[in-house]
């Protein structure tokens, strides 16, 4: 199993290079990441989707020849979709967000790779003081999911643990307790979801919920509390409650708990990768590798 971004980036590079189309390609910082990846033998001649006469007026062109890049020119406001299209005809692998906004870029997903999966965030993340990486979702997409949209989060996210090697994921869903209160509405989603899991909707894994988190990730605190749990301070994979808590949690990992971070949006008919301005290169070399992991 992975236990590691290390490992991570060199269980991908097995299955060879692939191609990302980047919608919105008049961007230095993720043309700088795609160069990086290219060097790291991750992918291979990605494809930059936008104004070709943008892209020459910021010199990303000169890096695009010597790094084996293809630039479509394209207006801005049809990347994304032309991006899309790319990946749906096989010509790419992944797409990946440059500079356009979330909306259009979304747009263009759900007009050319859209399946009946819906859509949702994966996080995932190293932490010094966790023994293996940690899946956490979906704190990027659904903002107050009600049962239905858990139950497509959680199928989303047991199918991507699966690709990358965690054949039978311990999933903690995610509450401020351990108990089923009727005022706390996601403590009774909670407990749907674990049952559901017990009577085999979800496939090879082990869900249970209500949880805390420390439950989820230290046995010593289920000791101390004299909680029993087949997860037990060893979950692959948290489900977060609303995009609220998912948000502020991986962020919080991050800056405040020295964690390195990647993510990837599930459900379309190709890896996503959607990165925030402030990720960091390694961030979204992390990344890439995730959605190479995905396919």
């Amino acid at each position: 199993m992975i236990s590691s971004f290390k490992e991570l980036l060199e269980h991908v590079k097995l299955s060879g290079p692939k191609r990302i189309a980047l919608a919105g390609g008049a961007d230095p910082v993720a043309v700088a990441a795609l160069k990086l990846a290219v060097k790291d033998n991750l992918i291979k001649d990605p494809i930059l989707v936008g104004e070709k006469e943008k892209i020459e007026k910021l010199g990303i062109e000169p890096v695009c020849r010597q790094a084996g890049f293809e630039i479509v020119d394209t207006p801005a406001e049809e990347a994304p979709v032309e991006a899309a299209k790319l990946v749906k005809e096989g010509v790419a692998s992944i797409i990946m967000k440059g500079k356009v906004t979330t909306s259009a870029f979304l747009k263009g997903i759900l007009s050319e790779l859209r399946t009946d999966k819906r859509l949702s965030h994966m996080a995932v993340l190293e932490s010094p003081f966790y023994h293996k990486l940690l899946l956490m979702t979906d704190g990027g997409m659904n903002i107050n999911p009600d049962l239905e949209v858990k139950i497509d989060i959680l199928t989303n996210g047991i199918e991507f643990a699966h690709k990358i090697g965690i054949k039978c994921p311990k999933v903690a869903i995610l509450a401020a307790v351990e108990t089923v209160n009727p005022d706390m509405p996601e403590t009774v989603d909670a407990q749907e979801l674990a049952e559901m899991a017990q009577d085999g909707k979800f496939g090879e894994c082990v869900v249970e919920g209500p949880l805390a988190l420390d439950l989820a990730v230290s046995k010593e605190a289920c000791q101390i509390k004299g909680i029993e749990s087949k997860i037990a301070g060893d979950a692959d994979m948290l489900i977060v409650p609303s995009v609220i808590v998912g948000n502020i949690a991986a962020k919080s990992m991050v800056y405040l708990g020295n964690c390195k971070i990647a993510g990837v949006v599930l459900g379309a008919l190709a890896p996503v990768i959607m990165l925030s301005r402030a990720d960091t290169q390694e961030t979204k070399i992390r990344s890439i590798a995730l959605g190479i992991a995905g396919i």
